[in-house]
């Protein structure tokens, strides 16, 4: 990619993702969306000013027309993996997209993969939002397997069908080119091998049957090849003989009997394949088989000793084997050695007869016979029938699955077993919540809980409170909320299943209540939250740490709801939030809580003379709410207006006459009347004078006989201010304040 090209997409991609981020944590209407929206509409314009640009998403890199970034870029290395987590393949974007397709567009972004997934996918989700600019081009697995096997499969399907029918069977030329191909490498080979004993599996053949069909594939692989050039002959042979590593033991057991077969085709070409399959080869064939059984079988046994008669090769072959096997993904689990040494001791001792009694083997024996014996005489009642049948539905497994796992975590006495057990069950409950089998999601938590709170087995209480914590910080928050977004969910059920797992999920779900936007699912995240009880106010008192102040804001919201004391001092921390908003808030939920306490905690922010005093005075006089008049009549007669508090008095009485009366509101302003300092004359007459203005505001008949008893009392200042005020009251001009 050239290299302006390259900064164009960096660039992109840098503001594509600080966008993405911006609008999954801001509700719509905040001025960081619409400034981040901005600069990626400016972003994407530079980046298509010569048109539409396509854009191929891999893994961890973008390319556009097939071309990538010379060097690697953090930022486009970041989004590309935020595509591709969501199948997004190829992404169309055209140079009029406009910022409430990008916010739609980061939205679906901000959704969870299992979530895009669930609804259908994000190529369905973006074509029913209605939204254009974009083309999504979402990745199909399904197709990508396809490929990756190659275009030959139904050539492959008629050469098998071919080889079935023995010598009968005619190939025609698309086939014989299709065979000529998979010969000419042992991979290739290989998979026409799976191929063939797939096909093979299900047509139902016997396993003679299978035998010479193989061979006869080999065969018409070998003249195919000497027919074409004689002199590739040997390689091909070897060719094959390198891919029965990708035989089934039952295959090559079969093979290797087809050496004695009468018929001398046959036994030529086994004994020339099976001649050249080297050490390596029967080590591949060993590995694979380890590993797809999970274990040795009898047969496995039966073609090593076979292919490695002597100790010394089989040691050999094992120690091979062994090596391979451990590169595999079954390698990397933790109890592979453990695995590996069973096999081993079967491979080397004879098979299953180590571990199955004689009498048990010839019961296991006739078990199928036995079956079909049951099959034929059939005299079993029609409800008996039903009942077996509905014993192995897919319902019936579920219920066995969730009994056995949960049996499992029971029995289990070894932490170091019961802690991969655990896990497993947490991945359980999270796909059990995802397809709304809350039941069985909430049996599976109460297993877990049980040991974390139980006291016979102290060993396994620290491992389950670590799987929890794995349950706490996983997805399983955004099943609940996805749930709760839909009209046929029992919340109740949820809830109960939320309270088995424990307070831990009180933070992501309050994290989650912070930027959710659908109100049902609001609603009922609020409930759950509160539900808790002081766990959940515990959990919300973190997030006042956040970093994002809508979280913030929502922390503010829940704690005035919880109320009581606690809460009351986590809000007057807040008092001095940086976010405006976070502040009001704090200031109305103390006014909420409307105790002597909560008083206190704001006369101490009016009078401690800090920065945020006149906020909290602004505040408290535009909230217009019952409660704030007792607020400012508590703080007026709790303080002296002396130094910095005389300006807040003042604008305290001045407050009280423009809001709704109450019953201590008179009171306070007629012991502002009457209160005085002889060392400060001017300000003791300005507050007298605005006193008796602010009961003449009042108007009530309350405030009018105050104002009238001030008058005609004895002190001089106080009656000369509330003589002012009736004066004007009385004055044509002058009625209305």
């Amino acid at each position: 990619m050239a290299a302006e090209m390259s900064a164009l997409l960096a660039e992109f991609a840098r503001t594509c993702k600080a966008s993405a981020r911006a609008v999954s944590l801001y509700p719509a209407t905040h001025p960081a969306i619409g400034v981040s929206l901005s600069r990626l509409v400016d972003a994407s314009a530079r980046l298509t000013n010569n048109g539409r640009v396509i854009c191929s998403i891999y893994p961890d890199a973008i390319a556009i027309g097939g071309r990538a970034p010379a060097k690697p870029d953090v930022a486009i290395g970041e989004l590309a993996m935020l595509l591709h987590e969501r199948l997004i393949g190829e992404l169309t974007i055209e140079h009029d997209a406009e910022p409430e397709d990008w916010r739609t567009f980061l939205l679906l972004l901000a959704r969870a993969p299992e979530d895009l997934i669930a609804s259908g996918g994000i190529t369905q989700a973006w074509t029913q939002s209605g939204r254009s600019h974009f083309a999504i081009r979402e990745i199909d697995y399904a197709e990508v397997l396809r490929e990756r096997s190659g275009g030959n499969r139904a050539e492959w399907d008629r050469i098998v069908a071919s080889c079935l029918d023995g010598d009968r069977g005619v190939m025609d030329d698309s086939a014989m080119t299709a065979l000529l191909a998979a010969v000419s490498s042992s991979e290739t080979f290989g998979d026409l091998l799976e191929h063939f004993q797939r096909f093979q599996a299900m047509s139902g053949v016997s396993v003679e049957a299978r035998a010479a069909a193989l061979l006869q594939l080999m065969r018409s692989a070998l003249e195919a090849v000497k027919t074409a050039n004689p002199e590739d002959a040997e390689r091909a042979t070897r060719t094959m003989a390198d891919a029965c590593a990708r035989l089934s033991p039952e295959m090559m057991l079969a093979l290797l009997d087809k050496r004695d077969a009468l018929n001398t085709a046959e036994a030529q070409t086994a004994t020339a394949i099976i001649d050249r399959i080297n050490e390596q080869c029967v080590a591949s064939f060993v590995a694979r088989s380890v590993t797809t059984e999970r274990g040795a079988s009898d047969q496995l046994s039966q073609a090593l000793d076979a292919l490695a008669p002597e100790a010394q090769t089989k040691t050999r072959v094992l120690e091979l084997a062994h090596d391979e096997a451990r590169t595999t993904e079954i390698g990397q689990e933790a109890g592979f050695e453990d695995l590996w040494k069973n096999a081993v001791d079967t491979l080397t001792a004879g098979g299953s007869k180590l571990y199955v009694p004689e009498e048990y083997d010839r019961e296991l024996t006739g078990a199928g016979h036995q079956a079909l014996e049951v099959e034929r005489v059939a005299d079993d009642p029609p409800e008996r029938v039903q009942a077996w049948v509905e014993s192995v539905s897919e319902k019936a497994l579920h219920s066995l699955d969730l009994e056995l796992l949960r049996d499992l975590l029971r029995i289990e006495l070894d932490s170091a077993a019961w802690e991969p057990l655990a896990l497993i069950a947490v991945v359980e409950i999270e796909r059990r919540v995802l397809q709304n089998d809350v039941s069985g999601a909430r049996a599976l938590a109460e297993s877990l809980v049980a040991e974390m709170q139980s006291k016979a087995r102290p060993p396994l209480k620290q491992v389950a409170t670590r799987v929890l914590e794995r349950l706490w910080s996983g997805p399983l928050v955004r099943h609940v909320v996805l749930l709760l977004r839909k009209e046929d969910t029992e919340v109740e059920s949820l809830q109960h299943l939320c309270h088995a797992i424990g307070s831990g999920l009180a933070r992501p779900l309050a994290e989650l209540l912070a930027v959710e936007e659908n109100p049902r699912a609001s609603r009922h995240l609020r409930e759950l939250l509160l539900s808790y009880g002081p766990a959940g106010r515990q959990s919300v008192e973190q997030l006042k740490h956040s970093q994002n102040p809508a979280v913030r804001r929502m922390a503010v919201d829940l704690l005035r709801v919880f109320g009581g004391h606690e809460a009351l001092a986590e809000l007057a921390t807040m008092l001095d939030d940086p976010d405006p908003q976070v502040h009001r808030e704090s200031i109305r939920a103390i006014v909420q809580i409307g105790t002597t306490n909560a008083y206190a905690v704001l006369q101490r922010a009016l009078v401690a003379g800090s920065a945020s005093r006149d906020t909290v005075l602004k505040e408290l006089v535009e909230m217009r709410d019952d409660k704030v008049a007792p607020l400012l009549c508590y703080v007026l007669r709790q303080t002296e207006p002396d130094g910095k508090l005389f300006r807040v008095h003042s604008d305290m009485v001045d407050a009280l006459g423009n809001l709704k009366p109450h019953g201590d509101s008179v009171r306070t302003l007629k012991l502002v009347l009457h209160r005085g300092k002889w060392w400060s004359p001017f300000r003791t007459s300005s507050l007298r004078q605005r006193a008796a203005l602010a009961l003449r505001r009042l108007g009530t008949p309350e405030a009018m006989r105050a104002l009238q008893e001030v008058a005609n009392g004895k002190a001089r200042g106080p009656r000369r201010a509330a003589r002012a005020q009736l004066q004007r009251l009385s004055s044509p001009e002058a009625k209305a304040p």
